[in-house]
């Protein structure tokens, strides 16, 4: 009989071994009985630990939030505008690591509290700053939607670095709308670039934030 000992399972090693499976199989061909046979488990014990595959989905994200929070450290002397670039590149980088990380992420609930000391910190630093608590909330919400919004469009493109979905050739979409002279140039503009795509769309929002809301509530 073998006396090798199994590491034992737990919600974390789920949420680990099916973040892993994600960019082999992307979302939709992630299934508890896949994560179970790569646990060499059976996958009635996944339900141990997790009631739905949703509930695996939130410790997915959390564990995404983690592992960003990690790798994205922050000051406590950043302006708020230094804190949402800080803040949402780390999100899209995050994001970007997995194969369909934004549809992972987005809709989500956190299973604990890690994000509270992060979220409190940085309303601190939004109202110190002159932000009522309402427009901090506003700003941080609209700032980080532009992110998961632009990353999971992305990622329909590119679902992870180095790889393009088919039908995404812009040569062929420009021959394709050859017709439509303005409509084909655009093509680059839409699928293509997007790290500087990124960068403009957020200073866009960073700029509407300022306007509309820095200064008296």
């Amino acid at each position: 009989m073998s006396t090798e000992r199994r590491t034992p399972l737990d919600r974390k090693r789920v949420a680990d071994t099916a973040l892993d499976l994600l960019n082999e199989a992307g979302l939709d061909g992630l299934t508890l009985r896949a994560i179970a046979k790569e646990l060499d488990v059976k996958a009635p014990a996944l339900y141990w630990h997790f009631k739905d595959k949703q509930a695996l989905l939130d410790e997915m994200a959390t564990e995404m939030y983690r592992r960003m929070w990690a790798d994205v450290p922050l000051d406590p002397a950043d302006t708020w505008r230094q804190r949402l670039l800080k803040t949402n590149r780390g999100l899209r980088a995050a994001l970007l690591g997995y194969r369909d990380g934004a549809r992972v992420f987005s809709g989500s609930r956190f299973t604990g509290v890690d994000h509270a000391e992060q979220l409190e910190e940085t309303l601190r630093l939004f109202t110190a700053a002159g932000f009522t608590l309402p427009r901090a909330a506003r700003a941080i919400a609209t700032a980080y939607l532009y992110t998961l919004g632009f990353v999971t469009e992305e990622q329909g493109v590119r679902p992870l670095p180095g790889e393009r979905r088919d039908g995404y050739d812009l040569d062929e979409r420009a021959r394709n709308l050859a017709d439509f002279p303005l409509a084909a140039a655009v093509g680059a503009e839409i699928f293509d670039d997007y790290d500087r795509h990124f960068e403009e769309g957020l200073e866009l929002v960073l700029a509407g934030v300022e306007s509309r809301y820095a200064g008296p509530g």
